[in-house]
């Protein structure tokens, strides 16, 4: 049986901050109503300290994930891709919903930083799970 859910997949360059955050914001606000990827075109060696920081204290761990570049696979099986700042490096693929979401990129950011594109990321992952038809949590 195929799975109903909207499939999300999150895209930035290097899979570290803003990508991750949307991510946990998706899966923990959808409370596993709308499934969430994410991917990179050049991934880091890790997921932005600041990022996971800045996650924790909205009671979101990201601490667990890890970046990791996108697939085909993702891509044919996401609904909706949202891109955030990788360009023509990102893939398209017709049929999909796409959107291009211009955030500042946390890295080098101290948890200071990062709470502004978090904050951010939060109320556009709102407003998609609206679109959507998912009640965010």
């Amino acid at each position: 049986m195929a799975d109903s859910r909207p499939t999300v997949l999150f895209l930035c360059t290097h899979n570290a901050g803003r990508s991750q955050m949307a991510l946990g914001f998706l899966t923990h606000l959808s409370g596993g109503a709308a499934v969430a990827l994410s991917g990179g075109s050049t991934p880091a060696g890790e997921v932005n300290p600041a990022a996971v920081a800045a996650m924790a204290e909205r009671g979101i761990d990201i601490s667990g994930e890890h970046p990791k570049s996108w697939t085909d696979e993702m891509v044919g099986a996401a609904d909706v891709v949202i891109t955030m700042g990788c360009g023509d490096a990102c893939p398209v693929v017709p049929g999909r919903r796409y959107e291009d979401w211009a955030l500042d990129d946390p890295a080098g950011l101290d948890v200071a930083g990062v709470r502004p594109i978090r904050d951010e990321i939060e109320r556009r992952v709102r407003r998609l799970l609206a679109e959507l038809g998912v009640r965010a949590g």
